[in-house]
């Protein structure tokens, strides 16, 4: 199977960035495999409670990809220069962990995810301003 995989930057009710990245990974996931690395002020979007009035919720877009497989992870240096922190271990046999702030499926990573998903990827798609 063929992997894409999407780079955000921007937070999610900036641009729609974030509500474009969940159509085209939605989309693709039927046959592709989908890789979603959220960079800068994108590791806000997976940020569970927000309640946006105008627009359609970012967090719970992403949670419903990751649940039909999509491969959801965050940088942790930005994350955590955002107060979003790692909680607990590592996972084993990764470099990931969960965060209490986040939907259930989307980790925080390093960087050095990113440059294996690119390494591995068969199409990339990078959303920023």
């Amino acid at each position: 199977m063929k992997t894409l995989t999407i780079l955000l930057t921007d937070g999610p009710y900036i641009s729609e960035y974030a509500e474009i990245a969940c159509k085209l990974a939605d989309v693709a996931i039927e046959r592709y495999q989908v890789n979603i690395f959220l960079y800068l002020d994108a590791v806000h979007i997976p940020k569970k409670g927000q309640n946006p009035s105008f627009f359609a919720n970012a967090g719970e877009l992403f949670s419903e990809l990751a649940e039909k497989g999509a491969v959801i992870r965050a940088c942790a240096r930005c994350a955590a220069a955002r107060g979003y922190l790692a909680e607990g271990e590592i996972i084993e046999g990764s470099n990931e962990s969960n965060c209490r702030d986040y939907f259930p499926g989307i980790k925080i990573t390093s960087l050095y995810e990113l440059s294996e998903m690119l390494t591995k990827s068969d199409r990339v798609i990078s959303l920023s301003r």
